[in-house]
């Protein structure tokens, strides 16, 4: 018995030193690769060793090699969307073929609660969920883990999109990739990386957080100890992001900031951040959506409005796009919406409209420009309006102006072509205007394609 005993574990050793191909787990059956684009492909070897792939779709054979660290990489160019492929990937004896490979367009979804949400939990998804039968839409859900140092190893695995797939999967990236499914026809990656509670600076390098100081000021006070969720910088970074750079993406979908009211002046600074060092490490300056915390009368003082703010001015980042949602809630008492089909909808329309140039599509909501004094009233224009404006269920609501004295009054207001002129008896000049200035507002302001006006302030 010893000696069989001996014999067995001689053999698991020699199986383990020698079966040293490894791949990441995004790399696997069923995944999508993002079409028409140089994907960078990597994994682990023994040192020095010759590594060769083979795609289905091309004759051509790629060779890398390992480097002394066991670390290769190399990348392989894609055809239009397509499959399904194979990838084979050999090293030394070693041989991994990837099945029912497709080539399509790969969304990454990423954020706090609200993209985490699950079909099975949302009020739009649950009852959908048993006709659920997307063939071409893979999905991969990376696992929560979060670790001081970057990792190189991530959790996580491609499933198809059928009832036991999606039943737990970001609701709102589901209905966002099965819309652009349904417009582009072409297969359908989604990467959902995301995590409730967490605050920004945790998807952060922390090197970035440390290196400015305004950042660092307001990381210290998203820091909490709880045990069901990380606020220090960079422990998600490290953990659930880096394992899975530079996997090519066509873009990000981000839906975050309720657990960043604690300090929202720097928010837009802090996006500004991570968008750079995201775009750094996954080599693409991919576009990146994202959707405005919705009206919630939990938030203390004026925090909520402040970011949601901060997030308009999110627009000066380079390909981004704003979803507003002050529409799309039932009870301002819970901060989670429950609806999240409109949602993952509306950012597909910015996807469709922006990343890939179809038109006659209603995307953006108007956001403030400028404003003007005429005889006692005050005239606002807005980006985005080219249509004009609408109200719902009368005229236009939320809307207040103050005089010199700072005294802010509820105001009337006129929708006449894509402005509004607002005016009230108490302020004879006025000098200020704001519109849905609270936590918890949900005007009645539309662009004539139905997407909400968002709050804004001209008394900084």
């Amino acid at each position: 018995m010893k000696r069989i005993f001996l014999f067995l574990l001689s053999l698991s050793v020699f199986t383990i030193s020698h079966a040293q191909l490894r791949l990441p787990s995004l790399f696997d059956d069923h995944m999508v690769l993002q079409q028409q684009s140089p994907a960078p492909i990597w994994g682990w070897a023994h040192p020095s060793q010759d590594i060769v792939i083979n795609v289905s779709w091309d004759t051509t054979t790629i060779k890398t090699k390992a480097d002394n660290t066991t670390y290769w990489s190399t990348t392989i160019f894609t055809p239009p969307a397509g499959g399904p492929y194979t990838i084979t990937i050999k090293a030394g004896g070693e041989v991994r073929t990837l099945q029912d490979v497709l080539i399509g367009e790969v969304w990454l979804c990423s954020g706090q609660s609200n993209m985490e949400w699950s079909m099975e939990s949302s009020g739009d998804g649950k009852e959908m969920i048993s006709q659920v039968n997307d063939p071409k839409i893979r999905l991969f859900h990376v696992s929560k883990s979060a670790a001081s140092f970057p990792q190189v190893h991530g959790e996580g695995k491609w499933k198809a999109c059928n009832p036991e797939g999606v039943k737990y999967f970001s609701a709102v990236g589901y209905f966002f990739g099965k819309k652009l499914n349904q417009n582009l026809n072409v297969p359908i990656g989604l990467i959902n990386v995301s995590w409730g509670g967490t605050p920004a600076e945790t998807w952060v390098p922390e090197g970035r957080i440390l290196a400015d100081p305004a950042l660092k000021a307001s990381a210290e006070k998203q820091i909490d100890d709880r045990p069901w969720c990380p606020s220090r910088p960079g422990v998600v970074y490290n953990s659930m992001i880096n394992p899975i750079v530079p996997f090519r993406i066509a873009g990000t979908l981000w839906y975050q900031g309720e657990s960043n009211t604690g300090a929202p002046e720097t928010y837009k600074h802090l996006m500004e951040t991570m968008v750079t060092e995201w775009r750094r490490v996954f080599l693409t300056e991919f576009p990146f959506y994202f959707v405005q915390i919705a009206p919630y009368s939990g938030y203390g003082d004026e925090s909520g409005v402040l970011l949601r703010e901060q997030q308009v001015e999110m627009l000066q980042i380079p390909k981004s796009g704003i979803v507003v949602i002050s529409d799309l809630v039932d009870n301002v008492k819970d901060i989670h919406p429950k609806y999240k089909k409109p949602v993952g909808e509306r950012l597909a329309n910015l996807a469709l409209a922006q990343t890939y140039g179809q038109k006659n599509i209603g995307y953006q909501s108007p956001v403030y420009k400028s404003f003007k004094i005429e005889k006692g009233r005050i005239r606002i224009s807005f980006d985005y309006a080219t249509n004009g404006l609408m109200s719902k269920g009368g005229e236009p609501t939320e809307f207040q102006i103050a005089g010199a004295d700072n005294k802010f009054y509820p105001a009337k207001a006129k929708i006449d072509g894509n402005t509004v002129v607002v005016s009230a008896k108490e302020v004879k000049t006025p000098v200020a205007v704001r519109f849905a200035w609270s936590n918890a507002a949900m005007p009645n302001l539309f662009s004539k394609e139905g997407l909400p006006v968002p709050s804004f302030h001209t008394d900084k």
